[in-house]
């Protein structure tokens, strides 16, 4: 047997396994979704402040407890955006990575399944994060977005002013250049805004000069939502972009696969320190 009729061969097992792998997803998402329907609540709780200027004179002279009470928990906010018809019951597996290291405070929230326009859900996207802001003291959060929910983050990111207040968004089977999927589901208005060549996808092309966001793009070799492959991977020459290839995992995979989680907590904890304008690696 010859090197392409194997290959043919594997690629038809992984595309099986994967699809049964999304099927099998979906199948305990239906189960999860009515307890993600209503939104969060959040109990009036202690402010944590961001680190005060002289909290590193506070660690020279020893007073170590000072310092950690300053800090709080470690990084920013970490806020989760679903995608298209979903709800927040998406990120239940996420949610305990991103907590488990060292208590990152995570919100989860929810736009209505009615949201007919991107921009619309972008300032209300904004809104929720200033509230944040000032409810845990902190200037600035990390968005994680699934689908749809990254470019709703990144449209607030590049065209509304957020990366004053995003510092580092990561988008999960996000369609950055518009997808050709399911043509029938154009009948949706925020359908037709993911397509390629939408007034929304033109406007992200614009410049963005001096964009302060560091950017994650997860996109999977088979996400069959994404139509090409490759409009998953953030390409713009102002952006700081990390584009992370993920193999043999579908577009329902990508928020719940724990490779994949673990893969966000630690670019999450990275803090964007060293970046890359076209950086690229891959999860196997």
């Amino acid at each position: 047997m010859g090197f392409l009729p194997l290959l043919r061969i594997r690629m038809s097992i992984a595309l099986l396994r994967a699809t049964a792998l999304e099927l099998a997803i979906l199948a305990g998402h239906l189960l999860l979704y009515p307890s993600g329907i209503a939104p969060e609540r959040h109990a009036p709780g202690r402010r944590t402040p961001e680190p005060a200027p002289d909290a590193a004179s506070d660690a020279a002279s020893g007073d170590a407890a000072s310092v950690l009470a300053a800090q709080g928990p470690p990084g920013p906010p970490a806020v989760l955006l679903h995608g298209f018809v979903d709800n927040r019951s998406v990120f239940v597996l996420l949610r305990r990575t991103l907590t488990r290291p060292g208590g990152r405070h995570v919100e989860s929230l929810n736009y209505s399944p009615l949201t007919c326009d991107i921009r619309a859900a972008a300032e209300l996207l904004g809104r929720h994060v200033e509230e944040i802001c000032v409810r845990t003291g902190h200037q600035r959060v990390d968005i994680v977005g699934h689908s749809l929910g990254g470019l709703i983050a990144r449209y607030y990111v590049q065209r509304l002013g957020g990366d004053r207040r995003v510092r580092t968004l990561v988008t999960l089977g996000t369609p950055h250049s518009g997808t050709g999927v399911a043509p029938l589901a154009s009948a949706h208005p925020i359908v037709r805004q993911m397509r390629p060549g939408s007034a929304v996808i033109e406007e992200l092309r614009q410049p963005a000069p001096g964009c302060r966001t560091r950017f994650v793009s997860f996109w999977s070799d088979l996400d069959q939502l994404m139509v090409p492959l490759e409009t998953a991977r953030l390409e713009h020459p102002d952006l700081i972009v990390r584009n992370v290839r993920v193999s043999g995992i579908g577009h329902l995979a990508l928020p719940v696969h724990p490779t994949v989680a673990t893969s966000i907590r630690e670019e999450l904890e990275s803090s964007g320190a060293e970046t890359e304008s076209s950086g690229a690696a891959s999860v196997a």
